[in-house]
């Protein structure tokens, strides 16, 4: 892509452009909208904000936010409408071609149908685009590249938003909860579903998903199995299962064979980070979305990111939330540079092992905890912040006992503790840190671990 010539002509301007128009691009953009700014752009891909919750046709969002159960578009309506009686515009149906980051604006080169090829810069941007499935290449299934081997998200356009079933006698591999819902709906479309295998000796997916979607329709739940083998010319007709050992080999002698013409997929969920690298934005290995300080601002000063394309999470209204609170920041730093109080770069750099500030903390883990967001804590922007810094983590394994949340400085030192009674990779953990407690440190490490209760 060539970079645009900023002294040439005039482009379209906005105070924030927000990239997604889903759930986490809708409460981001309004997030902003009432912290202040005006001229705001969401740009989304299809032709209909709401993202991925549009083809969620079951209840179970709004829990936690609104206090009761919605569908999935339900949940989007609201926000969408809040959004259309707002000055807020909209791009439908344009694709963001690649983000150019300059000391004062944020360039986005975008295509459309019925717009062609357009630059449009704004002071700051948020970054919204979701994530997307893992597929059988990347997880390497042996066997025949027959017809009827899908991702869930995608049987889930195909059967709730086209009205087309994808196969009679089905197999799911892997247990997230996109595959563990649809197991549910095919059955009530009249499938078999004969098994739901996971590699993990633990599911992806909520509990309750486990529950209503399975055991309440008698799916067997496999775990520590995997497809070994797929077979069939023209469709699928079989696959061969096997349990597999510590190290996901499979064991010889745990073959057992299954007569099936469709293969579903919920292996995994990727963040949507094309856009992010291309722009430097510095990306966390094990999340695979960007590094970002408290209030979800990346490496890049004025590129903020929020929702999946952050982090995978399992609720929508964890989603919204974080999203407003990114939405807000973008606010703030925008008001910012109008007032000419830029943020130096050299700031907001993350670097995994870098030297800590008096005004910088680290967040790290032990080995019982697969990451955190943020990563990094900037107190002196805690005064922007509310009372609390939400901190988002998953555990590795399963906790059906009672256990302890420890965070400790670099000296060993408690600094806060919570109790948790149960914990599960499948589900996302998040504890709150008064920041009048956080401002007490300077310059140092804040490791969260997992302890007995002891």
């Amino acid at each position: 892509m060539t970079s645009v010539d900023h002294q040439a002509g005039a482009y379209p301007t906005y105070d924030l452009i927000v990239v997604g128009g889903g759930p986490a691009g809708l409460a981001a953009s309004l997030g902003a909208y009432q912290a202040g700014l005006q001229k705001i752009l969401i740009v989304e891909r299809d032709l209909y904000l709401g993202g991925i919750l549009n083809q969620c046709i079951h209840n179970g969002f709004g829990l936690h936010y609104f206090g009761e159960e919605l569908t999935g578009p339900e949940y989007a309506s609201r926000f969408i409408d809040q959004v259309s009686d707002t000055p807020i515009e909209t791009a439908l149906d344009t694709m963001v071609l690649s983000i150019e980051n300059t000391e004062e604006w944020r360039y986005i080169h975008m295509m459309s149908k019925n717009r062609g090829y357009q630059v449009v810069r704004a002071k700051a941007l948020v970054l919204a685009m979701g994530c997307r499935e893992r597929t059988r290449m990347q997880i390497q299934i042996p066997g025949s590249r027959a017809a009827g081997i899908i991702n869930a998200g995608q049987a889930q356009q195909f059967v709730n938003l086209e009205g087309h079933m994808v196969g009679k006698r089905v197999i799911i591999l892997g247990s997230g909860d996109i595959g563990l819902i649809m197991a549910r709906r095919l059955s009530l479309e009249g499938a078999e579903v004969v098994a739901c295998v996971e590699l993990m000796p633990y599911s992806g997916g909520l509990m309750r998903n486990i529950v209503q979607c399975l055991e309440d329709y008698n799916i067997p739940l496999y775990l520590s199995h995997t497809i070994t083998d797929i077979r069939g010319r023209y469709r699928v007709e079989g696959v061969t299962v096997q349990a597999v050992d510590e190290h996901f080999k499979p064991i010889p002698g745990t073959e057992v064979d299954y007569a099936v013409d469709t293969v579903l997929l919920s292996v995994g969920l990727i963040p949507e980070n094309e856009l992010s690298r291309a722009a430097g934005v510095q990306l966390d290995p094990r999340t695979s979305g960007p590094c970002v300080y408290e209030n979800g601002e990346t490496s890049q000063p004025g590129i903020f990111a929020c929702g999946n394309v952050l982090h995978v999470h399992d609720l929508v209204d964890y989603v919204t939330e974080e999203a407003l609170a990114a939405g807000q920041a973008a606010a703030t730093f925008v008001k910012q540079e109008i007032r000419g109080s830029e943020t130096p770069k050299e700031q907001n750099r993350i670097e995994p092992d870098q030297q800590l500030t008096p005004s910088l903390i680290a967040l790290k883990t032990d080995d019982h905890i697969a990451y955190t967001v943020p990563q990094h804590i900037r107190l002196d922007k805690l005064v922007e912040m509310d009372k609390n810094v939400r901190i988002f983590f998953r555990v590795r394994q399963i906790y059906p006992q009672p256990m302890r949340l420890i965070f400790r400085d670099s000296q060993g030192k408690q600094i806060a503790s919570f109790k948790r009674p149960y914990m599960a990779p499948g589900e996302m953990e998040n504890v709150s840190l008064p920041t009048a407690l956080l401002k007490q440190m300077s310059g140092q490490e804040l490791k969260l671990s997992v302890e007995d209760m002891a």
